[in-house]
């Protein structure tokens, strides 16, 4: 008895140690696993893209083409009439003013206004002229006396020397033109128009001071409008009457037309700006359309107006069918201009070549390349 129940309390034990090892297996077994997931996720390796090496850059390459090529030259001016003219007092006669005097005058009274319509010979205004209309009158009584005097002398010439007698007649002459010059001077202080048309400006008011040829008015036949324009000295000496011409008139568009005369050399040199273009004169000089480049065109445009703002293109040289480049794949150096030819097998060569006109946008190549070739670009 005592040794069954040894065996069974033995039997108890080793069950017991079995199952305290199954626990602290699975314990063990637990806590390895909690302490795996509380450790960081082992780095992944960083996949590089490969390195390319960098491409060289390549030079551009360009057909060479042919085209219609053409030198242009251009200027502003605006619409004026062909027949148009500024107008001014040739003198003054202003009241206390000398007789012949041309130092000013004042406006009396204007009789039209900017847009009327005249007739040749309409006076526009006047001058005020009461002082020598004074000294007129007391000329005029003064001549009649020496008339008188002149009359007694001419029974009494037995009396005189022929030295005297000719004196008389001087001075009587003397006299008589002294009165001729009044008369005109009024008259010259009536601004006449020229010819018929219309008055397109009035610079002046009543009563205001003016010099002798200060503009003061402006006539125009406004069924005669033609394009002006200015251009630089440098430009017009390319410019021909015959050449073709571009005229883009403000608010119209553009117009074919023809260069029909230059502007007149008077002498006096064309102030420009530092670019070269034409500036304006001082406001007191006579406009004149013989001041102006003049371009012809087919017909005006309707809506066309005197004044009216525009551009002129002249084509001074044109070719057709001319062999060009590009600019950028013309080379010079040490005096020679050359391109570089792109051959059938990618190779490229030096070729020297001669050039004829030259844009903005083309170069002319009058020798050493045919159309087809490719040439390479800087």
């Amino acid at each position: 008895m005592f040794t069954k129940w040894w065996t069974e309390n033995s039997s108890s034990k080793k069950t017991k140690m079995k199952q305290a090892a199954v626990i602290s297996a699975v314990l063990v077994f637990s806590i390895s696993s909690a302490g795996c997931s509380l450790l960081p996720d082992e780095t992944a390796e960083e996949v590089l893209p490969p390195i390319q090496a960098p491409k060289l850059s390549e030079k551009p390459e360009y057909a060479v083409t042919t085209q219609t090529l053409e030198t242009t030259v251009s200027g502003v001016g605006k619409l004026m009439s062909a027949r148009e003219e500024t107008l001014f007092f040739t003198d003054g006669t202003a009241s206390g003013s000398e007789s012949g005097s041309s130092g000013g005058g004042n406006i009396l009274d204007i009789y039209v206004k900017a847009g009327d319509y005249v007739e040749a010979g309409t006076v526009i205004m006047e001058l005020d002229t009461q002082t020598i209309e004074d000294n007129l009158r007391r000329a005029r009584l003064d001549f009649r006396k020496n008339e008188l005097d002149m009359k007694m002398k001419l029974r009494e010439k037995d009396q005189y020397t022929p030295e005297e007698f000719e004196q008389f007649q001087i001075d009587f002459e003397n006299a008589r033109l002294e009165i001729v010059e009044m008369e005109e001077q009024i008259e010259r202080a009536k601004l006449k128009a020229p010819f018929s048309g219309t008055i397109v400006s009035i610079n002046v008011s009543r009563g205001d001071a003016v010099q002798a040829y200060k503009p003061v008015a402006v006539i125009a036949d406004l069924t005669q409008l033609t394009v002006t324009a200015k251009l630089s000295q440098n430009d017009l000496q390319k410019v021909a009457p015959g050449m073709e011409a571009v005229v883009d008139i403000n608010g119209i568009g553009s117009q074919q037309g023809t260069v029909k005369q230059l502007p007149v050399d008077n002498g006096e040199e064309q102030p420009t700006d530092p670019w070269g273009n034409p500036m304006p004169g001082n406001e007191n000089d006579v406009e004149s359309i013989e001041d102006y480049l003049v371009v012809e065109l087919a017909g005006m445009p309707e809506g066309a107006t005197r004044g009216t703002p525009l551009s002129v293109k002249v084509i001074v040289d044109r070719k057709e069918n001319a062999v060009v480049i590009p600019p950028s794949a013309l080379r010079t150096y040490g005096g020679r201009t050359y391109v570089q030819v792109v051959e059938e097998d990618g190779t490229k060569r030096e070729v020297d070549v001669e050039v004829g006109q030259q844009t903005s946008t083309a170069v002319e190549i009058v020798k050493g390349l045919e159309p087809g070739q490719k040439v390479v670009g800087k």
